[in-house]
């Protein structure tokens, strides 16, 4: 293969490699699923997706912490094959009136540990909620992600609009209007799913666009360079 050839191709491959790297690093924050509910939503469940980072040392702990000046009623952990998880509850300092009475303790922490999120690999910790606030527009959920090799790297900056993407953004729940009854609540959370896949699938065919230009290049060049040699014997 001549000099031309051996370099197209290495663009090529360093154009597709770039593509692929940054659809990567695109999903490898801990994040919150669904990515919204109805402000007030009932009987819900909220998924933390924790992915490792490392290539050479293990997730071991994971730590959640929720709102206390917004805060989730009716907190309940979902168990998790290797993980123990520990409950913290705080005396609010507001009582939050409800239809069964005033609420002065919520959950304001859960730390999972005793199991391991090798590399390439992550984990989803399952929790599940009475009722969700109804007087904000979002809920940040700060989070401590630690690894066997003692390093923790800390979920918790928060997003200006406007802005860039912060290093180690915390994950974000939207609440958007009003909403009553499980079934509006169930049809926020189906919505939210499905556009949270269109999302993913247009960075996939973005990528794979990527990739497809790079190889049709990579075939014009060689056609090229091939007919130029046969134009010259």
């Amino acid at each position: 293969m001549s000099l031309t050839l051996r370099r197209v191709g290495a663009v090529t491959t360093l154009a597709a490699v770039g593509v692929l790297a940054a659809a990567g690093a695109a999903s490898a924050h801990v994040t919150v699923h669904p990515e919204s509910y109805a402000k007030g939503a009932t009987d819900g469940v909220l998924t933390f997706r924790v992915p490792n980072e490392e290539d050479t040392a293990s997730t071991t702990e994971v730590q959640v912490f929720l709102p206390t000046d917004h805060p989730v009623l009716g907190v309940l952990v979902s168990p998790h094959d290797g993980w123990t998880a520990k409950v913290t509850t705080t005396k609010l300092k507001k009582p939050v009136k409800t239809d069964d009475g005033s609420i002065t303790d919520a959950v304001s922490e859960i730390t999972w540990t005793g199991g391991r999120i090798t590399a390439g690999q992550y984990e989803d910790f399952d929790v599940a909620f009475g009722q969700l606030p109804d007087d904000t527009g979002q809920l940040t959920f700060k989070t401590l992600q630690t690894y066997s090799d003692g390093k923790t790297v800390r979920w918790i900056e928060k997003a200006t609009q406007g802005d860039e993407e912060p290093e180690n953004p915390a994950p974000v729940l939207k609440l958007t209007a009003d909403a009553t009854g499980t079934a509006a609540n169930a049809k926020s959370s189906t919505s939210t799913e499905s556009t949270a896949s269109s999302s993913d699938s247009t960075a996939r065919g973005l990528g794979i666009a990527g990739l497809v230009v790079g190889v049709l290049g990579l075939a014009a060049a060689v056609f090229a360079v091939r007919r130029g040699a046969q134009q010259r014997m």
